[in-house]
């Protein structure tokens, strides 16, 4: 066992806002890792490692600290580049949440793993423009905020309000986006302004087990618990005046929509069945990883591909999910303002995906090739010119959704060549857990956060308001840190502030 004195020879600064993890550190790395942090992420990064020497776990929530699943990431097989931690991250199941690896897809060895995607299949963020300004909604404030309360189902075992039959939720499991389009639950621009155009061409259904499609037959259109909300917002700041009125922002104080949710219970479970499978595969291939809980298949095997087309299903649900609620939430805005969600301009602005793996063209070593990008916790920011983002944004770069803690603030920002360079076009995703969900649980009283909400002028709606305490701002990163660490390391660039009038919580 190595004192933490030892443990600090292998990790060093190479930049105002980057810390290099050298190989050596776990057995087996193939090779090194990164962590992005300014001086007051540094501290609680440390210090996580810090108590952890000599006991079990030690992460948040008992898991292993950041640095060590950074490190343990960077020995699985395939692993290309470097195994890169962002500025939010924070302990998690197997990877880091906030952790990004990207594995070479021609290599025989070059594993999936379900714990770089997390359990929370394509959670992600949807952000709506209005032309509405804060001064059209301060009035109707509390009566908007329960309007979106009455029409999106939040909160643990929530059912939604689409219809959906066995047959459906197939479709929608292979269609993604287009579904909801064929439905009259989006509209037709909507998927030009999302990530794979809300739908990940290699999904099948049949590989997703009937016990998740059960889980997920009733949930659709649902915001589910936990940190998923749906936010009313207004514009704070601008930075980059040129972006923001490409993305239809064009001043402080005009109102947006934000909503933060995933593949619920159906994308829980293809994750735990993939897991499953992965031990046994593991088993027969001669796998070894440093953490049972980096489980993992070949890309090309059996295992990896049935995880693969399971994952991309889970994936269309979540935007099949997030479009619905979008179509409920223009309808409660129509409803309070008494006029089609067409004359508010409620647009899409950009729905972006944080925890994925996709395949992906990236340079390496100075020769192109496909890659297999794991994302958990961690959103693609793609640079201007890049093929994959939306015409709109071929100039600006791909729009980064942000989202920030009950009652602080969002941020959208861009894409940027320095991030493709540096983490195959990744940035952060939040502001990342400091405390566990349990520690939250002993060490805030609900009714305070209640309080410190309503003195902000932040209409919130909660379904269970004991479980406000484990989203307190408290239990957050600050995530204006996590972003300026970002901008300062030019992986991403700031765009506009959002700030909260009123939280629609599970």
């Amino acid at each position: 066992m190595r004192s933490y004195d030892e443990e600090l020879q292998y990790i060093d600064k190479i930049s105002a806002c980057s810390w290099r993890i050298k190989k050596g550190f776990v057995p087996n790395m193939n090779v090194e890792g990164i962590f992005y942090v300014n001086e007051h992420l540094e501290k609680l990064m440390f210090e996580e490692l810090r108590m952890s020497v000599g006991s079990r776990g030690g992460g948040v929530g008992g898991f292993l600290p950041g640095v060590k699943q950074i490190a343990n990431v960077a020995a699985l097989p395939g692993i290309v580049g470097r195994s890169v931690g962002l500025p939010d991250i924070h302990s998690g199941y197997g990877f880091a949440i906030g952790n990004m690896a990207a594995f070479d897809s021609s290599d025989p060895l070059a594993v999936v793993s379900p714990g770089g995607v997390g359990f929370d299949i394509n959670c992600g963020v949807r952000l709506l423009r209005t032309n509405l300004d804060e001064k059209d909604v301060a009035p109707v404030k509390e009566q908007l905020a329960q309007s979106l309360f009455d029409h999106i189902p939040v909160g643990v075992g929530s059912k939604g309000v689409i219809p959906m039959n066995a047959k459906d939720l197939e479709e929608a499991l292979e269609m993604g986006m287009d579904w909801s389009l064929r439905e009259g639950y989006a509209w037709a621009e909507d998927k030009e302004h999302c990530e794979e155009y809300g739908r990940m061409l290699q999904a099948d259904p049949s590989k997703v087990s009937l016990r998740a499609k059960k889980r997920g037959l009733p949930q659709l259109g649902t915001l589910g618990a936990g940190n998923h909300y749906a936010e009313i917002q207004v514009v704070d700041e601008i930075y980059d005046d040129h972006s923001a009125r490409v993305m239809g922002v064009d001043h402080k104080g005009q109102v947006l929509v934000m909503i933060h949710s995933g593949s619920r219970g159906l994308g829980h479970q293809v994750a735990t069945d993939a897991l499953v499978q992965m031990e046994k595969a593991m088993k027969r291939d001669q796998i070894e990883v440093n953490d049972r809980q980096l489980a993992c298949a070949r890309i090309s095997s059996p295992e990896g591909q049935d995880y693969l087309k399971g994952m991309a299903a889970a994936a269309n649900f979540a935007w099949v999910n997030r479009s619905s609620m979008t179509f409920l939430t223009r309808q409660a805005f129509a409803k309070q303002f008494k006029t089609a969600p067409d004359d508010l301009d409620m647009h899409v602005i950009y729905d972006v995906s944080h925890n994925i793996a996709k395949f992906e063209e990236h340079v390496v070593n100075g020769s192109q090739r496909t890659l297999l990008v794991h994302r958990k916790g961690a959103t693609r920011a793609f640079p201007p010119h890049h093929p994959l983002i939306p015409v709109d944004y071929q100039l600006t770069g791909q729009p980064v959704l942000i989202g920030g803690t009950m009652g602080t603030c969002s941020y959208v920002l861009t894409g940027t060549e320095q991030g493709m360079i540096e983490t195959f076009g990744s940035t952060c995703h939040g502001a990342g857990r400091a405390l566990s969900r349990a520690k939250s649980r002993r060490n805030l009283d609900y009714t305070d956060v209640l309080a410190q909400l309503q003195q902000k002028g932040i209409s919130i709606r909660v379904a269970s308001p004991k479980l406000v305490m484990e989203e307190a701002p408290e239990s957050y990163k600050n995530v204006t840190d996590v972003v300026d660490t970002c901008h300062m390391a030019g992986i991403s660039k700031k765009c506009m502030k959002l700030r909260p009038i009123a939280v629609i919580k599970g």
